[in-house]
């Protein structure tokens, strides 16, 4: 370290001390309180990364936000979607080059949103939503090479990089961030700061890998220390396992798969990369919990007929996309074009009896692998939800027994999707002729 790089860091630390001795009021709560609730809503990235040609990274606008925003509270805001989140590139001018103001800190595309995100906040508020913006994990090159000065300290962002320079993040695209240095955290305040300005209720960090631990804390103390509450993911292609228990403390909710988009003219296919969730998730299920979700990525339930984007999966498919990440807790967010649903894509996503076992809050437990799965949660109130699941190509029985779910006697058996009763069993039940890539979701209850 050089001698003036020295002299500005005993400067910064002065002046980073007495900022914070003087804006802190509440001890640090390591992250936002969501109960036992995961999320549910909307993000702009599947649309974004279709190749269809109405739709791509230039759909990203405030027009197209704001018309998701009318559709959402229209169709799914009584159902419990709420949040409306601008993924990558809200930030981005055309030619995907990132803007930043003098102090490092992302600011609008003007050309994308001339007025600007707290305007749009205060739209998206208006119709009683919150909104979400994205960020990813480590330092912009850019932003290290604009040696910008950081809001509140003595210190430059190059005063803030691991030297010498270490590439970090999942594409490897920023400079790891040193935060031994205390300007590095309020680098990341500034931000955060800002966000809290603009009234943003949501904040998804991108290619966390186990290198991106401290950056997540960094932004989870950033999001206390603004006095909003905001619900802070850590997210990537997939996050790595191995830092499963790193990020507990500090993320709201974790992705734990790969991305569910194909990157061609439709949102996904079953194979490219939906039918990963039923591999990937078992991962996951012994350090998830509430407060912290395993996040399955966007939901490809949207719109399968007439014009825009389609799903690229059929009716069945969606129903078991729907019906997997409830059994898991995981957020529900739909990844399509939410202003041209169709019948039943909004039937899929405001079954309430289906939401209901997402919204128990409650991690499930995988009961048998391979391609016919069987899967079960415990709900507040003593009743069992069972979900099975055909991930062959061919039509298939599943029987469940009793006590493989370690229950005995006779069960009133309701099926969810359906919304009706379907009798009772004693010892066992079985799902006639569930179809290829097929799903049933019921619950057991004592007579």
């Amino acid at each position: 370290m050089s001698t003036a790089r020295r002299l500005r860091r005993g400067l910064s630390v002065a002046a980073v001390l007495t900022t914070t001795l003087m804006c802190s009021t509440v001890p640090a709560q390591a992250k936002s309180d969501f109960s036992v609730k995961p999320f549910m809503g909307w993000s702009s990235w599947s649309v974004q990364s279709s190749s269809h040609p109405d739709y791509g990274t230039k759909w990203l606008t405030e027009k197209h936000i704001k018309q998701t925003t009318d559709a959402m509270a229209a169709k799914l805001k009584r159902s419990g979607y709420t949040n409306i989140n601008l993924d990558a590139g809200w930030n981005a001018n055309w030619d995907w080059q990132a803007r930043v103001d003098a102090n490092g800190i992302p600011e609008a595309d003007p050309e994308r949103f001339p007025n600007g995100i707290a305007n749009l906040a205060d739209y998206i508020h208006g119709k009683g939503l919150r909104m979400g913006l994205y960020g990813g994990a480590g330092l912009p090159r850019a932003v290290y090479d604009q040696n910008a000065p950081i809001r509140g300290t003595d210190c430059t962002t190059q005063d803030i990089a691991v030297q010498p320079l270490t590439p970090t993040n999942m594409w490897g695209g920023d400079w790891k961030i040193d935060y031994a240095e205390p300007c590095a955290q309020a680098y990341i305040d500034s931000i955060v700061d800002r966000f809290a300005s603009w009234g943003v209720d949501f904040i998804k960090i991108d290619g966390v890998t186990t290198d991106n631990v401290a950056d997540v804390k960094a932004w989870s103390k950033a999001i206390d220390r603004s006095s909003r509450t905001m619900w802070l993911t850590a997210s990537a292609w997939p996050v790595p396992r191995e830092a499963g228990e790193g990020l507990r403390p500090w993320a709201n909710s974790v992705r734990v798969d790969t991305d569910v988009e194909c990157y061609c003219n439709t949102l996904t296919t079953w194979q490219a990369s939906v039918d990963n969730r039923w591999e990937d998730l078992p991962k996951w299920l012994d350090v998830v919990e509430p407060n912290y979700w395993p996040d399955l990525d966007s939901m490809p339930i949207s719109n399968n007929t007439g014009d825009g984007i389609q799903d690229g999966i059929n009716d069945t498919e969606r129903q078991s996309v729907m019906t997997f990440w409830s059994m898991a807790s995981s957020p529900l967010y739909a990844g399509g074009d939410i202003s041209k649903l169709d019948a039943k894509a909004t039937s899929i996503l405001t079954n309430r009896e289906v939401i209901a076992i997402d919204r128990a809050g409650v991690i499930p437990t995988q009961v048998t692998d391979g391609p016919l799965q069987v899967w079960k949660k415990r709900l507040p109130g003593g009743r069992l939800a069972v979900a099975v699941y055909n991930l062959g190509d061919a039509s298939a029985d599943i029987t469940v027994a009793w006590d493989q779910l370690g229950i005995n006697g006779k069960r009133e058996v309701r099926d969810l999707v359906r919304q009706r009763d379907i009798g009772t069993s004693d010892n066992s039940w079985t799902a006639k002729a569930v179809s290829p890539h097929g799903s049933r979701l019921i619950t057991l209850s004592q007579r």
